[in-house]
């Protein structure tokens, strides 16, 4: 039995990796990264013509009707190219409608999600990620009062799914009255989060902590399948530097050092690869095992990526760190991806409690 990915999946993979190359060059990343006034709109575009806009929305509202694998994967090849652009805030806000959505909030959103002509920011970090700042949402009369951190797309969305203190969620418009935006500073150039805050805003009313669950379950495989396309790359950069840099009359790659420096980061990557693919496969095929299966992948993943990005870097010396080879990019990409919506210690004691293991 193969429990690999279809050769349709691949040739989807192959494919976006060909079009991120030719649309989102480095130098069109490094000039999102340092203006902050790009809403890098060519490069959502060129998303959205390859269909990643709808990717899980079903074919009946537009969409490609694909699964969370198909989304992953997608997720992977977005990190290998350092992608900015709300990918991630779109797939949940069309799960989210997919199984809580009404039908009108179906018809209304979902085909606008699907073209990409709407984007979504997620604003769950609280109920998730644990409040911090004095965070938080509460809910009364179909309005919402509090603060939302690291919320996803903050500054550009069109459409927020936020939820409150008690674990529903809420949509919400990005022109509804009473709301106020403010961005926040990370080491991530290449995504952008904000704040955002609630002043009686309208809300309507979107699943309650079940779809929650399913929400946090499906960015948590989003971000660990981007962190291991971004891991991907590093290693590649890593090995082709240690080609390449010669010391003392040889390739550093020829020294046992560099040369167990590389072949660590690859047996450390490998086994991710399937932990994330099935978590995503779980997502939609074997519910019951889908938010432990999403924690692992987020924490191992996290562990796995502070460590390959670290050695990375080291494998290129002080060359490492510079503007020009941009490997920094990759570096923060990881980093932000391990601490959003919950850093690995907090994921993991999630899953001691989903198996019962911790009160």
């Amino acid at each position: 039995m193969d429990f690999s990915i279809t050769q349709d999946q691949k040739i989807m993979a192959d494919s976006l990796s060909r079009t991120l190359a030719d649309s989102v060059p480095l130098d069109r990343v490094r000039r999102y990264a340092g203006d902050p006034s790009d809403a890098g709109a060519d490069i959502w575009s060129a998303v959205a013509d390859f269909g990643l806009a709808g990717v899980v929305t079903p074919e009946a509202h537009g969409g490609l009707g694909l699964t969370l694998l198909d989304a992953a994967l997608a997720a992977q090849a977005l990190g290998r190219s350092v992608t900015p652009g709300p990918f991630l805030g779109g797939v949940a806000a069309a799960i989210a409608l997919n199984e809580a959505g009404s039908a009108d909030q179906q018809t209304q959103w979902s085909p606008k999600l699907a073209s990409g002509e709407v984007t979504a920011g997620l604003a769950i970090s609280e109920p998730v990620a644990g409040a911090r700042d004095g965070a938080g949402v509460t809910a009364a009369g179909g309005k919402l009062t509090g603060k939302a951190l690291f919320v996803t797309d903050a500054l550009t969305a069109d459409l927020f799914m936020v939820a409150d203190r008690s674990g529903n969620l809420h949509l919400v418009t990005g022109d509804a009255e009473g709301l106020t935006r403010a961005a926040m500073t990370t080491i991530d150039q290449t995504r952008r989060v904000g704040e955002l805050t609630f002043h009686e805003t309208p809300a309507e009313p979107l699943g309650g902590p079940e779809t929650l669950a399913r929400l946090r379950d499906a960015a948590w495989v989003l971000l660990a399948a981007d962190t291991l396309g971004a891991c991907e790359v590093m290693i590649e950069k890593a090995v082709d530097y240690a080609k390449d840099r010669r010391q003392f009359g040889r390739v550093i790659g020829s020294f046992q050092a560099v040369k167990h420096m590389c072949a660590e980061m690859a047996a450390e990557l490998e086994p991710c690869r399937a932990l994330v693919w099935y978590a995503a496969y779980a997502f939609d095929e074997a519910r019951d095992e889908s938010s432990l299966t999403a924690a692992h992948a987020k924490a191992h993943t996290s562990e796995i990526g502070r460590f390959i990005a670290r050695t990375a870097t080291e494998v290129h010396g002080g060359m490492g760190i510079t503007d020009l080879l941009g490997l920094h990019f990759w570096f923060k990409r990881v980093g932000l991806n391990r601490q959003l919506l919950g850093g690995p210690e907090r994921v993991r004691r999630l899953a001691a409690q989903i198996q019962g293991l911790a009160a």
